[in-house]
């Protein structure tokens, strides 16, 4: 089965100038994507795609493949689905199509060796069609509705964490493994459709770049996890 690995890594970033190429625990953000997915047994190609010279070369050096991702579609407001389609025309191009395309975001980083693989073995045996890694949320969820502030559960009879029933529990999208198969991915032009299965991850390694805080936050995950990121 012919699978391929997407990381999308454009230049411009309002909230982290040059995000992609910031260094997290001593190399750029987006080199832990690219070493994950060419850490994987079942992916045969590795893919970034982005509008920056600069991260081209530093994708190029760690070893993945680079698309030239056109302007408009890396914008601040532009969407992922899009360029992850542009790769795929790309590599149409050579006559190669994949059967699973694997999408791996930057910004999530901490992906301990064999995730991809066991996420990709989780749609297989599920006989799913698209699947995303989750990190269980707390039940404990309030909305404001109509100028009044609500709970999403009964607070009256707050339940203790361990007597949440199965299918009671809630999941968050954690954003750093999706798996789709390509003809989902063509026909719904959406990472996720069809029968959707997801991967539950543990809290830590679901940690998120969204904010300088955050790079702090992970570099300190990374030194007490004595190698258990793949570390190099």
């Amino acid at each position: 089965m012919d699978v391929l690995a997407i990381i999308p890594a454009r230049g411009g970033s309002k909230g982290i100038p040059r995000k992609n190429l910031r260094e997290l625990a001593g190399k750029p953000l987006v080199a832990w994507s690219i070493e994950a997915a060419l850490g994987s047994g079942r992916i045969a190609r590795t893919v970034v795609s982005t509008d920056d010279g600069e991260i081209a070369s530093v994708a190029r050096a760690a070893g993945a493949e680079v698309v030239d991702r056109p302007a408009e579609l890396a914008r601040d407001d532009s969407p992922t689905e899009p360029c992850m389609l542009h790769a795929l025309d790309a590599l149409k191009t050579e006559g190669w199509e994949p059967e699973l395309v694997v999408l791996l975001q930057p910004t999530s980083p901490l992906r301990r060796p064999g995730l991809i693989d066991e996420c990709i073995d989780r749609l297989l045996s599920a006989n799913a069609d698209s699947l995303l890694t989750v990190c269980e949320n707390h039940p404990f969820i309030w909305r404001r509705r109509g100028g009044r502030v609500r709970a999403d559960y009964d607070y009256a009879r707050r339940p203790r964490r361990q007597d949440i029933k199965d299918e009671e529990r809630l999941y968050r999208e954690n954003g750093s493994v999706y798996v789709t198969r390509r003809e989902i991915l063509l026909g719904e032009r959406n990472r996720l459709g069809g029968r959707i299965e997801m991967f539950p991850m543990d809290p830590e390694e679901s940690a998120e770049i969204d904010g300088e805080f955050d790079f702090f936050l992970i570099e300190r995950i990374i030194e007490r996890g004595e190698g258990r990121w793949g570390r190099r």
